[in-house]
């Protein structure tokens, strides 16, 4: 079982590398396991890979699927996004009954769901419709958590706690990536309000002190290695900890800085980062 002294190298930054070229570099970094897109999955069963074969490749390298990253449409305001929509033909085709289906089969810990076609939705609509896509996810042992994006319509730490809450679903919960945190303006003094149960994984990664002027556009391409930008991310691990949080902490870093790096580069400049700023927090806690 995953915990919070485990690294989980994240999928979504390493779409241009095959998803199988991914495992050793992941394993002889010191990740723990890995996530992965439904793209991922759906590309493997297309050439030939079946669903078990992953699972077994996985295990061989010693590493496990920590989440399927994610459920894209979800809400019942989905059906009427802008035409426009950034990603709206993929979002449309993530939809809970095929990205659950799949992380069951691929053997996955948990899902994401995630508000990326630019609708708001009320706490009334947004809570009924978590609830309906965590009891599917529970049919399946699996936990489903809202990563909350700061240009989406669940913008805040507060606003996807309120959902969990107001859904009420024990396998409910959050995903809490430090960029969003920290760009969208939540703080630790909230997320120290959060049971720590409800944390079901982390992504860090870094960023200047100064936000650019398109938030999606940093959050793609200008991200930093943990440790090389201003996010307070030895306070979020002592947070965590304090919380009892016993989520993995994944390394999620968009950047055009790794443009032309090796997996292999890629994978030991992301664990080696973030092993540091893990070790100077839980340090400065004792």
């Amino acid at each position: 079982m995953l915990g919070s002294s485990d690294l989980v190298l994240c999928g979504p930054p390493l779409l241009h590398i095959p998803l199988l070229d991914r495992l050793a570099p992941a394993r002889d970094a010191g990740f723990a396991a890995i996530s992965v897109t439904p793209g991922d999955l759906w590309a493997l069963e297309e050439q030939g890979t079946s669903l078990r074969e992953f699972a077994d490749r996985l295990a061989d390298h010693g590493l496990e699927l920590a989440e399927v990253d994610c459920i894209g449409c979800w809400l019942p305001s989905h059906a009427r996004a802008p035409a426009g929509a950034r990603f709206r033909g993929l979002l449309m085709t993530l939809t809970p009954e095929r990205v659950i289906g799949l992380a069951a089969q691929a053997g996955a810990r948990s899902v994401v769901a995630v508000e990326m076609m630019d609708v708001s939705p009320s706490l009334d609509e947004a809570a009924e419709a978590f609830a309906r896509v965590c009891d599917l996810a529970a049919e399946h042992g699996l936990p489903v958590h809202i990563e909350f994006l700061p240009f989406g319509g669940i913008p805040t730490l507060a606003a996807a706690a309120a959902i969990i809450e107001a859904a009420g679903r024990p396998n409910g919960g959050l995903t809490l990536d430090s960029w969003h945190l920290f760009r969208s303006g939540s703080t630790l003094d909230q997320l120290a309000a959060i049971p720590g149960e409800r944390i079901c994984t982390v992504q860090i990664n870094d960023g200047p002190a100064q936000q650019g002027a398109d938030l999606f556009e940093e959050t793609m391409t200008g991200r930093l290695l943990p440790g090389e930008g201003a996010f307070d991310l030895a306070g979020l691990i002592r947070t965590l900890d304090r919380i009892g949080s016993t989520a993995p902490i994944g390394v999620e870093v968009f950047s055009q800085a790794q443009a032309g790096q090796t997996m292999d580069e890629v994978a030991q400049a992301w664990a080696s980062s973030a092993q540091a700023i893990i070790e100077e927090a839980r340090k400065q806690d004792e």
